[in-house]
């Protein structure tokens, strides 16, 4: 069986890759744009139809394609990116949405502010349908989500390669129903695997691509959601952030001996935290050493990452850290993981 890729695979071959690209927000993952039309048939099977209009609340380059797949089922769609729940809020009733496209926990910090900062009823939206999509959602939020806006809510399963749809669920106990061609993968190998531990895997002409993202089958022939990500990328607010660059950005700052990169989803948005740890004592106080820090992670991801530094040293330098305290990421070592 040919090698399964990883994102890191098509990084490496964005030199060559031809047509319209999509580029993820930290530009490790280079992949030609979705054809077909699995994002459309996600919002057809969520229940959008030709009098529908949608609002599409993702950060680029995925709000752009599920706009255009948007475009071709409902009477309008637009994409208005994520940030700014006041703006989204606005923008929602200012276009008349029935339809809001929109990560699990950006769903949920919008309710959140609706309530205690913007003071408006959930039902002054007007929305009948809330799909989410590029997170692992926390419990119960699809329930919670229905009840307080009244609406349909579903979940469709996103590439972490081109953010087009691979599958669809109605509630969070049903399975994924596949709209593109996935596998389930061995972490340890290249091969399917029926039961336990599966990483979702794309199929394509050339292969399979390794998602990252893991479930756990306990039926043998249905696919389950993800609940964990495994791998040199984790998931944090919508945006999948490398690792590996984090070490190579680090590499390059003097007096760097490790680092430990802390998420955590304590209320609604993930949150995630960078300490540093320094070999000498004179850098950790040091105001042009932790503004390196913070424009190195600037260049690395479009999302906000805290950077604190330790206040002991490190005599010799050691690898750095993942700590989720979300209990998602199941650790970089796929074959360690499997066994």
């Amino acid at each position: 069986m040919t090698r399964w890729l990883t994102r890191d695979d098509l990084a490496a071959a964005a030199r060559t890759a031809t047509g319209l690209l999509m580029v993820s927000a930290d530009g490790v993952s280079v992949r030609p744009s979705p054809a077909g039309t699995a994002t459309a048939d996600a919002l057809r099977s969520a229940g959008v139809g030709p009098r529908d209009r949608v609002v599409i609340a993702l950060a680029e380059p995925y709000g752009g394609v599920w706009a255009s797949a948007a475009a071709g089922v409902a009477e309008a769609a637009a994409s208005v990116g994520p940030r700014g729940r006041m703006r989204l809020q606005h923008l929602v009733r200012t276009l008349g949405a029935t339809t809001l496209v929109i990560t699990p926990t950006g769903a949920m910090d919008l309710l959140s502010r609706l309530h205690l900062e913007f003071l408006l009823d959930p039902l002054d939206l007007g929305l009948r349908r809330v799909v989410l999509t590029g997170e692992i959602a926390s419990a119960h939020t699809m329930a919670h989500l229905t009840s307080e806006f009244e609406a349909e809510v579903s979940e469709v399963l996103a590439s972490p390669c081109h953010g087009g749809a691979l599958g669809w669920r109605s509630s969070e106990s049903a399975p994924l129903t596949p709209l593109a061609e996935i596998a389930l993968a061995s972490l340890d190998k290249d091969a399917p695997v029926e039961t336990g531990l599966a990483e979702i895997t794309e199929i394509s002409g050339n292969g399979g691509v390794r998602t990252g993202l893991v479930g756990r089958v306990g039926t043998p022939g249905e696919t389950p959601a993800p609940a964990h990500t495994v791998g040199d990328h984790v998931l944090v607010r919508g945006v999948w952030l490398s690792l590996p660059r984090i070490e190579k950005a680090l590499a390059k700052i003097d007096g760097v001996a490790t680092w430990d990169l802390t998420v955590t989803r304590q209320g609604t948005l993930d949150a995630a935290t960078l300490t540093v740890t320094f070999t000498r004592q004179s850098l950790i106080k040091n105001p042009m050493w932790q503004s390196r820090l913070r424009d190195a992670l600037r260049a690395l991801t479009p999302i906000t990452l805290t950077v604190q530094v330790s206040p002991e040293i490190a005599e010799s330098p050691r690898p750095g850290t993942l700590t989720d305290l979300r209990g998602h990421h199941l650790g970089r070592d796929r074959t360690t993981i499997a066994h």
